[in-house]
């Protein structure tokens, strides 16, 4: 495997500074302010200075929703290499934890360019099927009402995320995927934390503790691959090695290990956060909560306003191939690219009143939180049926449901992926 192929690259290349754009000398994704709530600060920037190069970060921030898609639909020019790689540098011995001559897997899906990004999708879209999706609807309903049992059992307030929302989404990428239920409390605690590995600013210990984590995970992966590649099942994984058995040089056994370990992160952290949002920005107003429940029809729309007004994907990355230009900005070639979602989807040319959460909001789907063409989220369609059956489940088992008072909200210290860690709910007995 060269090091262009890794899933990971963690040698981080020396920024590409653009000249003859606006500098910004303090903008940080990671700045306390904007952890706690980014759209204020992004609204502001989406008007004032829509395309700037952040100095403390290295990359160029782009904020309106003409500019982002333009990137989006020009992955020739625009790629997507860099979005699984650390922001930061990586220690040496978290490097060498990772230089294990058996930690290997490749690019796939999201940082994998054409046209191999194309022959590898076509076999992993067809295992988001709606075949998979009735397959798996019974039992996201069914882990749903035990998650809430538990609730219950225990007595209120309970913290949400810990007892709902992070587990739901990782039991049920699991099972998508093949792992067994006996092991799902050793693959959540290998899984959780890689978020502030690639797109966080962990310590040195935080980065040796995440990387062994990291290489044991994809021991498992290999293994579990393996395993059913002899004892096939009736799962996603199966079916690409199925895929990989009928086309052996289209789709490559390596590349099935790698869609393995990576569908996991994927369907899980940012799962979680949209789960954990979805409560924080409906709960407040017991008008909207009244309303679905009455009238379920409502969720649906519902849910793409939360991913609108307070997504659980807030950034995405990109970094030029060739010299280019956005907006009437020169970029040269290896400029690293911060792409604003948060930004865009409360752009007042394109959404009313756009600092207004609204649950009827018309034009709604026009937000980017799953991002635009072909690397458009392969899980999207899950997704939006694990938050659909979650809020249903909620709005029928717990009618009084409420934020627990006075509580102090705390969001992961990353630049893309935005959920509260903790959030407690109550609710009449």
């Amino acid at each position: 495997m060269s090091a262009e192929d890794a899933y990971h690259k963690i040698r981080i290349v020396p920024a590409t500074k653009p000249s003859g754009c606006p500098i910004d000398h303090d903008f940080t994704p990671f700045d306390a302010n904007y952890l706690r709530d980014p759209y204020p600060q992004l609204e502001k920037l989406n008007v004032e200075q829509p395309i700037f190069y952040a100095e403390k970060l290295g990359y160029l921030v782009v904020t309106r929703m003409e500019h982002v898609l333009e990137v989006f639909k020009q992955p020739e020019i625009f790629s997507s290499e860099n979005v699984q790689d650390p922001i930061f540098p990586v220690c040496d011995r978290a490097a060498d934890i990772l230089h294990a001559n058996d930690y290997d897997p490749i690019a796939v899906m999201s940082n994998r360019q054409q046209p191999d990004h194309g022959r590898i999708r076509k076999y992993t879209r067809e295992g988001f099927s709606g075949r998979r999706m009735k397959i798996l609807e019974p039992y996201i309903r069914q882990r749903s009402h035990e998650l809430i049992d538990q609730m219950l059992g225990r007595g209120g307030p309970a913290e949400f995320v810990s007892s709902f929302a992070h587990p739901l989404p990782g039991q049920i990428i699991f099972r998508f995927i093949g792992f067994p239920e006996a092991h799902d409390e050793q693959l959540i605690h290998w899984t959780s934390n890689r978020l502030a590995f690639t797109w966080g600013n962990p310590s040195a210990n935080e980065q040796v503790d995440i990387a062994q984590n990291m290489l044991r995970y994809w021991r498992y992966c290999r293994e579990f691959v393996a395993q059913l590649r002899e004892e096939p099942k009736d799962d996603f994984t199966s079916e690409l090695l199925a895929a990989h058995a009928a086309n052996p040089d289209d789709l490559k056994y390596r590349e099935v290990e790698s869609i393995v370990y990576g569908l996991s992160f994927a369907g899980h952290e940012i799962v979680s956060n949209f789960i954990g949002n979805m409560l924080l920005n409906l709960l407040p107003n017991r008008d909207n909560w009244n309303a679905i429940r009455a009238n379920p029809t409502t969720i649906t729309n519902a849910l793409e306003e939360v991913l609108r007004f307070d997504s659980p994907q807030t950034s995405w990355r990109r970094v030029a191939l060739v010299d280019t230009s956005i907006g009437g900005i020169e970029i040269p070639a290896g400029t690293q690219i911060f792409l604003s979602l948060g930004a865009a989807n409360h752009e007042a040319g394109e959404f009313e009143a756009p600092s207004t959460f609204d649950i009827y909001r018309e034009n709604v789907r026009k937000h980017v939180s799953f991002g635009h063409g072909i690397h458009f989220c392969l899980g999207a369609r899950l997704a939006r049926l694990e938050a659909k059956i979650a809020l249903e489940v909620l709005a029928e088992r717990l009618p009084s449901l409420r934020l627990s008072a006075d509580q102090q909200l705390l969001f992961s210290s990353n630049m893309t992926f935005r959920g509260p860690a903790e959030l407690f709910v109550e609710w009449d007995d």
